[in-house]
């Protein structure tokens, strides 16, 4: 198996990206599947990496990143070094962010297999937001699966609370990482850059015009985002598919960081409705 780890994507006036590419060498063109980490998240979190080499072993090539501002750099990419950058982040960043790591994929350079059949989107938590806005913008997506993925970015705003106010006012809001226990900085820029681009970022009007294969996994007992915004996501497009798996967290039973060789069973089950639905 071919595994290239911390590749650096630069660009002009923009903060690199890390990504890692994880396949099989065969002569076929190798259809690759991407994978969009969510809020707080990172691409060597947990068990990611079992994941990424299940993938290659079923015949793909994996491909997961760091999104430019999620708080990490190239030297750090576990920790939350650069709150700075993650103050700034928002979703057009993202966006951004997953078109050029698009465009390195399509580029042909060496990190990748010669022949590239078909791209397809995976994203968790908040990046399965992310990834149906690619999915019904962008040709070049083939198909689009979201793991607990998030329905609806604008009620996380909570607008019209106190705690808006405030944000608003001071023009920064904390959240606490839990695991680092760090209070991560938010800019009030990230409402604004919401507000601008309302329309592309209503994620019921994004499903809707969603044309390519769908499918929504999710678990019936995640405490962070509810089944029921997999459920609406599924009756926005009622050709997507929808699986709930039984008795599963936010995180398919996953942890960081993951120090056992094997995914956790939950997690496991993810992978394989998602390599099925692929094939």
């Amino acid at each position: 198996m071919i595994i290239k780890q911390n590749q650096i994507l630069t660009s002009e006036a923009k903060k690199p990206i890390l990504y890692d590419v994880y396949y099989k060498e065969s002569n076929k063109p190798k259809p690759v599947v991407l994978l969009c980490h969510g809020y707080k998240g990172f691409k060597d979190w947990g068990a990611w990496h079992l994941v990424a080499e299940t993938f290659a072993e079923a015949g793909f090539c994996f491909v997961k990143f760091n999104f430019s501002h999620n708080g990490g750099t190239i030297e750090q990419p576990l920790d939350f070094a650069d709150l700075e950058a993650f103050a700034e982040n928002n979703f057009s960043i993202e966006l951004d962010d997953l078109d050029r790591i698009l465009n390195e994929i399509e580029s042909e350079n060496d990190n990748f297999p010669k022949k590239i059949a078909t791209i397809s989107l995976i994203g968790h938590s908040r990046g399965g937001g992310i990834v149906l806005i690619k999915a019904s913008e962008d040709k070049r997506i083939n198909k689009v699966i979201s793991w607990a993925g998030i329905s609806d970015f604008k009620a996380r705003f909570l607008e019209g609370t106190t705690e808006f106010d405030t944000w608003k006012k001071t023009g920064v809001t904390y959240v606490e990482n839990s695991r680092t226990k760090q209070m991560l900085p938010h800019n009030f820029q990230f409402y604004k850059d919401f507000k601008e681009n309302e329309q592309r970022y209503t994620l019921a009007r994004v499903t809707k015009n969603i044309k390519v294969p769908q499918l929504i996994i999710h678990g019936n007992e995640d405490p962070t985002v509810s089944l029921k915004e997999a459920q609406a996501i599924h009756s926005w497009n009622p050709k997507s598919e929808l699986v709930v798996i039984d008795a599963a967290d936010h995180v398919f039973g996953a942890k960081h960081p993951w120090e056992e060789d094997k995914m956790p069973s939950d997690l496991k089950k993810v992978t394989e409705h998602t390599i099925e639905f692929l094939k």
